[in-house]
């Protein structure tokens, strides 16, 4: 049987955040770096820079110079390995066999602190990149969320997407790499999370021996979001597509918000599992749809709570009917206590397999909250919290963020009259 400690948070003179997650049974260990930066800390010129600069740091350090050294020696332990970049973070992380520990810090610690941008590595990566905006914007069920971001959050930061644009891409130089990562990647915004059969007081003493000489200066910060909503909006894309795609929501909260385990109750509500009221509504009954997801994306300093749907082309005007039904359905009538206690249970199940099971999925899990809130909180109190939310308090918040003029609407499809759509959007 696996077992998962509490998580352990320790932190060094210049700022740096160490994590661990004891997992005592674990075979592999998981080592992530996390730094407070993405998207979101990018002026408009060099947007994707976060993105292109994660790229970059598995191309070569001082210790390991070429990307071939990096991955041949982690393959040759069997690790894996990758790194994300998102609005508000960049993690960089290996996961390998435990006894093969020390090997991952090492390469990890190594490019978070040694990466060299060679020149001809960047020259050629700016063609990967490109053709990765490219494969985005093939794919419209996942470029309907960037464009659903453009229109809550316009020419700003969180409205851009994180990967940029070509034309920014073909002109950043080595020297942008070497200007961002000064300005951010700094002690007091990084986190270094290790998770598997681990002793934190040795992984302390082993990340002090490897950072510890790092600079404390300040981070460079972000532009906050401003939010000025006063109507309905819609965003519509023109593609021949033999499906449309929709995203479909409300401005809503920020991370720190009270209400925050409250919005997540609801969107399992909505779309949590196959006996969810929009999955039997719209696949089982109507019959318009493969998939249906719900959530309550929540950032440092802004929250939208949004449906996305794929759905028949000829029916989508049905679809937003559904969706904005139960919006309203939420705002009027209670959640049936014996529905309420089923969502919650399949919240909770899904974390624990999701989140707890391994060693990477911990240290992100955990990493993520530490590099977003500043704090760790085990997750036997996330559960309490989820379990404590109440019918009333679903009303309550459906009352509040469900208003017509919050609602929004970006669809990808074979549409070119935005004002059918922007019709239906209303609510009672």
């Amino acid at each position: 049987m696996l077992t998962i400690m509490k998580p352990i948070k320790s932190k060094l003179k210049n700022g740096l955040r160490i994590v661990t997650i004891p997992m005592k049974s674990s075979p592999t260990t998981a080592v992530l770096i996390m730094v407070a930066t993405g998207s979101k800390y990018e002026e408009k010129k060099i947007s994707g820079l976060s993105h292109f600069l994660e790229h970059m740091c598995f191309k070569g350090t001082k210790k390991r110079p070429t990307a071939m050294s990096i991955s041949h020696e982690l393959d040759s332990i069997g690790a894996e390995s990758n790194a994300f970049t998102g609005q508000e973070f960049t993690g960089y992380w290996a996961k390998a066999d435990a006894k093969h520990f020390t090997k991952i810090f090492d390469v990890i610690s190594d490019i978070y602190l040694n990466s060299t941008f060679p020149e001809v590595e960047m020259q050629k990566e700016k063609g990967v990149i490109i053709e990765e905006i490219n494969m985005y914007e093939d794919l419209p069920n996942q470029h309907v969320q960037e464009l659903f971001m453009k229109l809550l959050y316009g020419d700003t930061p969180a409205g851009r997407s994180i990967a940029g644009t070509r034309e920014n891409i073909k002109a950043m130089r080595q020297i942008d790499f070497i200007n961002y990562k000064k300005a951010h990647y700094v002690p007091s915004a990084t986190a270094v999370v290790v998770a598997g059969p681990v002793d934190h007081k040795k992984i302390v003493s082993l990340v002090e021996n490897t950072f510890g000489n790092l600079k404390s200066t300040k981070k460079t910060g972000k532009v906050s979001v401003y939010e000025n909503q006063k109507i309905p909006a819609t965003i519509l894309e023109y593609k021949k597509t033999d499906q449309a795609h929709l995203v479909l929501g409300v401005r809503s909260y920020d991370i720190f918000h009270k209400d925050d385990a409250i919005l997540s109750v609801m969107s399992s509500v909505l779309a949590g599992g196959m006996s969810s009221r929009l999955f039997q509504k719209l696949r089982e009954e109507m019959g318009v749809c493969y998939y249906v997801r719900s959530a309550n994306d929540a950032f440092t300093d802004h929250g939208f709570f949004n449906v996305s749907v794929g759905s028949d082309t000829k029916r989508v005007e049905e679809v937003m009917k559904a969706i904005l039904k139960e919006f309203s359905r939420l705002k009027i009538e209670l959640v049936p206590e014996n529905e309420l206690e089923k969502v919650k249970e399949w919240m909770i199940g899904r974390a624990k397999m999701g989140f707890l099971e391994t060693a990477d999925s911990s240290a992100n899990f955990y990493g993520m909250e530490e590099i977003l809130k500043g704090k760790v909180v085990p997750f036997s109190e996330i559960e309490k919290k989820i379990r404590k939310v109440s019918a009333k308090d679903l009303k309550r918040v459906a009352q509040n963020i469900f208003k017509e003029k919050n609602l929004n609407l970006a669809i990808i499809g074979p549409y070119k009259n935005k004002a059918s759509f922007q019709k239906i959007l209303k609510i009672e």
